[in-house]
């Protein structure tokens, strides 16, 4: 049984069945027979149906949001975002698959070369609850559009979202069975992976499932997507404009509660104008509407669930013990709910658990670096590889130094944010691979190489 919880008030939303043995046999059956025959239509007809998915978000972007918001606890304005950046995405696939998908001829004087983009098979997307919906679109435009088909194991705390994933399939009129959302526990996870029915699995979560799948993916030697966990430093260099850093710093942070893996988490800034960041930051933090998450004035609602609440908080008590200092925040919230204050602790060292672990909420660590030497140093001193920002007036100086930060992004004056245009992925222990751009397409494509000799007569 799946249990559907209001995170903002903690009570019952609805519970749902899982799926029996028989039921996510006859989907992968199905999906298999779809996507045998989606495969073989042209990719100029494939793309409308992102067409159509688009269309379909947009049309019910309000129920989703709100759905979205009452499972998870996101603020509204934000659910809206998601749901329109869904749409975005659907659009730029529909436009640009043709082309990223499209032969590329090899010059040969002696044969017909070229390199052919394939499609895998059914994909299995196990998917995070965090963006319940952008973390399954922003795999399934992509992949729908190269041919393939998909099954979709999604996180259990949000399966009204899950269920509505495949509903806008389904409106949209993709043919039955070729995406399938299936509503089963954890454990059956690995049997799923084993099933010769699928080809490949994407992943977006925490570091420990990414092993864990990885581990099981490979034994069965199946291509792996894992986007996983992070702490991505945000580095303000001594010549920064310090107040527009401190600004974006908050958004940065706290935007869906601070439970993303590319938000900004360890705040690196030279001592110089740490002071002067520090305060900025604090105040905008401050400024933060914490409530209702239906609100569209909102901008902290709960966390998702209680134990995540638990688990950050426990964080911020041993960073404390380990010597950083509470600035706001800090304290588990009284009344109904899964809620955590915005939080700032500051004189944060490589000591804290605010800089070894990921902290997956409203937590923001800064940490006070003597030079840009240094404040490198620290962004690299993490196992984690996803985003990094990086804020400078110095332009060269900032294109020498994005190639010594390890990450699989680094934004220069601006929020690490994926884009539809842009590879997404990370190094270290943030996983392998990339999403979205034309490297996320390619990802569960068959790189063919294709040679033809010339005919004997």
């Amino acid at each position: 049984m799946i249990r559907s919880i209001n995170p903002a008030t903690g009570a019952e939303i609805a519970r749902y069945e899982f799926n029996t043995a028989g039921e996510v046999d006859a989907a992968l059956s199905a999906a298999v027979a779809a996507q045998a025959r989606w495969r073989e239509v042209p990719i100029t007809e494939r793309v409308r149906l992102l067409t159509r998915m688009a269309q379909v978000l947009r049309s019910n972007a309000d129920r989703y949001a709100r759905l979205i918001t009452q499972e998870m606890g996101k603020p509204l304005a934000e659910s809206i975002a998601e749901i329109e950046k869904c749409a975005w995405n659907c659009d730029f696939y529909a436009e640009k698959a043709p082309e990223f998908l499209a032969d590329e001829p090899v010059a040969s004087s002696a044969s017909e070369s070229l390199i052919a983009y394939d499609p895998l098979g059914v994909v299995l997307a196990i998917m995070p609850w965090n963006y319940p919906f952008w973390q399954f679109f922003r795999f399934a435009a992509p992949a729908l559009a190269a041919g393939n088909g998909s099954v979709l194991k999604h996180a259990n705390n949000v399966p009204a979202c899950a269920l509505a994933c495949e509903e806008v399939l389904r409106e949209a009129q993709a043919p039955a069975g070729l995406v399938r959302t299936l509503l089963i526990d954890a454990g059956d996870v690995a049997a799923l992976i084993a099933d010769e029915r699928i080809a490949a699995v994407t992943l977006t979560g925490s570091t420990e499932v990414g092993a864990i799948v990885a581990s099981q993916a490979g034994k069965a030697l199946k291509k792996q997507v894992l986007e996983l966990g992070g702490s991505d430093p945000f580095i303000v260099l001594a010549d920064a404009d310090v107040e527009q850093a401190a600004a974006m710093a908050v958004k940065a942070r706290y935007v869906n509660v601070g439970q993303s893996c590319v938000n900004a988490k360890r705040f690196i800034v030279e001592q110089s104008v740490a002071d002067r960041f520090a305060d900025a930051f604090v105040a905008g933090v401050a400024g933060l509407k914490v409530g209702d998450p239906m609100e569209m004035d909102t901008r902290i609602g709960p966390m998702a669930r209680a134990n995540l609440r638990d688990t950050l908080h426990d964080q911020v008590e041993r960073s404390i013990t380990a010597g950083a200092t509470l600035r706001c925040g800090g304290a588990l919230a009284n009344g109904p709910g899964f809620y955590y204050p915005p939080t700032v602790l500051d004189n944060v060292t490589p000591a804290a658990a605010a800089f070894t672990e990921e902290t997956f909420g409203p937590v923001a660590a800064i940490i006070r670096a003597g030079d840009a030497e240094e404040a490198i140093r620290l962004a690299n001193q993490s196992e984690y590889g996803l985003g990094a920002a990086l804020w400078t007036r110095d332009l060269d100086l900032a294109r020498r130094l994005t190639r010594r930060i390890e990450a699989g992004a680094v934004f220069v004056n601006g929020m690490v944010a994926s884009d539809p245009r842009l590879p997404f992925g990370g190094i270290k222990r943030s996983g392998y691979g990339r999403e979205l751009g034309y490297h996320g397409i390619r990802e569960f494509t068959n790189v063919k190489t294709v040679w033809i000799g010339p005919a004997r007569a």
